[in-house]
């Protein structure tokens, strides 16, 4: 008898926290993040239009690297970061590239949550996560063929990770996670304030 796992999903992990001058530098990044929470008056109409329990720059700005030299300066990581997760996924890009597209701030209010979707049009998405207090609400990924299991019995509480329906991420300040854009995901409602900065890479 053999057991073989088939079309995995990948999630890729690793932490700014070890850079040189990581401190100062989201200490830079979450000023930065508060600046546009405090100065972008088109992004908090659009917070509350959408009931979004807090602010996010995702509708109203789309400059971020250009606008302050902390988004600059994480787009610089995050290239050499979505590198190797490409590299890792095996992607044949042709004469191609993959590019960041889009780049925006998410500040999540104590008991404020994100509901599931993905993100259409990306090849890669992930976030950054710049202040996780204690009890901030988790990532929460989803199993890809969970639409299809329309029969299936519920997985055990002791599931080892690769069958689970769920996996919950707790990330830290420093914290680079990143998946295939077609992976649905969701913010569970947490205690404290949660900024993040989140993306899209792109195949052009």
């Amino acid at each position: 008898m053999s057991l073989r796992t088939l079309f995995t999903t990948p999630l890729y992990e690793a932490s700014l926290a070890q850079d040189k001058g990581f401190e100062a530098f989201n200490a830079d990044l979450a000023d930065a993040c508060r600046m546009l929470a405090a100065e972008d008056e088109a992004g908090k109409s659009w917070c509350r239009a959408n009931a979004y329990g807090g602010y996010t720059s995702y509708a109203s700005l789309d400059d971020l690297p250009t606008r302050a030299s902390a988004f600059g300066a994480l787009k610089t990581k995050l290239d050499k970061h979505a590198g190797a997760f490409s590299r890792s996924l095996a992607f044949d890009l042709g004469g191609g590239r993959l590019k960041l597209d889009s780049l925006w701030v998410n500040i999540l209010k104590p008991g404020s949550a994100h509901s599931g979707h993905v993100h259409p049009h990306s090849v890669l998405s992930g976030t950054v996560y710049v202040a996780t207090p204690p009890g901030a609400g988790a990532l929460k990924l989803e199993d890809p063929r969970l639409e299809r299991m329309m029969a299936a019995p519920p997985r055990r509480a002791d599931a080892p990770e690769t069958l689970k329906t769920f996996v919950y991420i707790h990330p830290q300040a420093g914290d680079v996670v990143m998946w295939e854009s077609w992976l649905r995901h969701e913010v569970i409602a947490g205690k404290g304030e949660r900024i993040s900065v989140s993306f899209n890479y792109g195949w052009r």
